[in-house]
């Protein structure tokens, strides 16, 4: 019986990962309450009608929302706080005029793509921006909720 625990401790002590800091750094966002209606015929939306154009909403989710028309039948809503750090004032993901990157304003400067979701380097790539939910209601109206 002792060598069965011996060979299951030693078992578990050598396959698990001693370095989970790269996943553990993707928990930082708050699972926060989004229900947002979105109608492109209004002006404040009217660029999501386009494809690879972005508008984005203050006061949703974590730092607000960044919406992303990829093409004329795909809405992204992203959350608009960097996922690789603790959230600060600065942390608010805002557009770079590069197409579709957004810039983390703090000193990392984290970079992720509203097309994708993923980070371009080292530090961003074990977490991606956190997605929600959109669905079509019709008449160029959508409904964002996680």
């Amino acid at each position: 019986m002792k060598k069965i625990l011996i060979v299951i401790l030693t078992f578990l002590l050598f396959t698990c990962n001693k370095d989970d800091n790269n996943t553990a750094n993707c928990n930082f966002l708050f699972d926060a309450g989004v229900n947002l209606t979105v109608n492109t015929n209004l002006p404040q939306f009217s660029q999501l009608e386009f494809s690879n154009n972005g508008v984005y909403v203050p006061n949703q989710g974590n730092n607000g929302i960044w919406l992303w028309r990829l093409n004329s039948s795909t809405l992204y809503a992203w959350d608009a706080a960097d996922p690789s750090h603790q959230p600060a004032t600065c942390s608010t993901l805002e557009e770079t005029g590069n197409g579709d990157i957004v810039t983390c304003g703090c000193d990392d400067g984290n970079q992720y793509s509203l097309a994708t979701g993923q980070g371009f380097d080292e530090n961003t790539q074990p977490c991606t921006l956190q997605l929600y939910r959109v669905d079509d209601i019709g008449n160029n109206i959508y409904l964002v909720t996680n």
